[in-house]
């Protein structure tokens, strides 16, 4: 029995799967393709102008209150308001009948009713407002000259905000500034007053600011007022593609180089708003694609995809 040739046969046999399954396992590597962040775009614009200002409080006041006074002692025979009614100037609030008018009165009506005497008199609003107090009703009993009611002078109303010294030359007489109510209303309003004194303690000066067709506005509400700085108009880029580092140095944006690629690009900003930041810097164009999005922790010459 020839064991030899049996044993060299399945050595061969071996050898060739063995060198099979090599060739198997092996893969051919294919080239490493860099991976593609997904941005979107935005261009820069030369069509908007930003403001650098200061915001300021600004609380509703009326700064007149007008006392409504009893003409004469007597007796309070009819009250024609309640608490926060609108009235006018020259509305008749109040009726007074004098203690003496009243006896004497109806002594002679009982004599003759053709005569018809009352004895009253009559108590006019002093300015156009709303009842702000109310202090007696009907029947009572008050002296001459006692504060009958409150009105509010409608005529006096406006923004009283306390502007710091270091700002007067933001507000003149006349100057037009917008008014932003809580609930987000502007109205146009002017600078009617500035107070010819500073607090001693806060170095603010009191300036009253009109509003136009403000409608009923409570007293004590809290606007807010913009004071102007400065005003420029020319390039500015989205703010949304400016880029900064932990300590706000260094300032830049990544521009598109081609479809595929953006690279960055620092630049020096100026003033900025919500939306736009100024370049003081001229490395950036109109026609310059910025990121806006996806844009965040690129490194310089990053690989990017354009999303529509």
């Amino acid at each position: 029995m020839k064991i030899v040739p049996i044993i060299s046969i399945l050595f061969f046999i071996g050898f060739i799967s063995c060198k099979n399954d090599k060739a198997a396992t092996e893969t051919v590597q294919e080239p490493e393709v860099a991976s593609k962040t997904p941005v979107k775009i935005g261009y820069a614009t030369d069509t908007v102008s930003l403001d650098q200002s200061i915001t300021l409080n600004a609380t509703a006041a009326y700064l007149l209150k007008s006392d409504v006074k009893a003409n004469t002692t007597g007796y309070i025979t009819q009250v024609n308001i309640k608490l926060a009614d609108q009235v006018g100037r020259g509305q008749t609030l109040f009726m007074l009948q004098t203690k003496e008018a009243r006896a004497l009165g109806n002594t002679i009506n009982k004599l003759d009713k053709s005569f018809r005497f009352s004895g009253t008199s009559s108590v006019q609003s002093p300015s156009s407002g709303y009842v702000d107090m109310l202090n007696h009703q009907i029947g009572d009993y008050v002296q001459d000259g006692e504060v009958l009611a409150s009105v509010t002078d409608q005529s006096s109303f406006g923004f009283v905000m306390n502007v710091p010294y270091e700002y007067n030359q933001l507000v003149n007489l006349g100057n037009r500034l917008d008014v932003l109510l809580p609930d987000n209303r502007i109205l146009s309003g002017y600078v009617a007053k500035i107070m010819p004194n500073v607090d001693p303690v806060s170095q603010t000066e009191k300036v009253l600011v009109k509003v136009n067709n403000g409608g009923k506005i409570p007293e004590n509400l809290i606007a807010k007022i913009a004071l102007t700085k400065d005003r420029k108009s020319g390039i500015a880029v989205p703010k949304s593609s400016v880029l900064t580092d932990d300590v706000q140095s260094e300032f830049w944006v990544m521009k598109l180089i081609n479809d595929t690629t953006a690279i960055k690009t620092v630049i020096e900003k100026g003033l900025e708003n919500d939306k736009w930041v100024e370049l003081k810097s001229n490395n950036i164009s109109l026609k310059d694609r910025l990121l806006t999005s996806g844009n965040f922790g690129l490194s310089d010459t990053a690989y990017v995809k354009i999303e529509k």
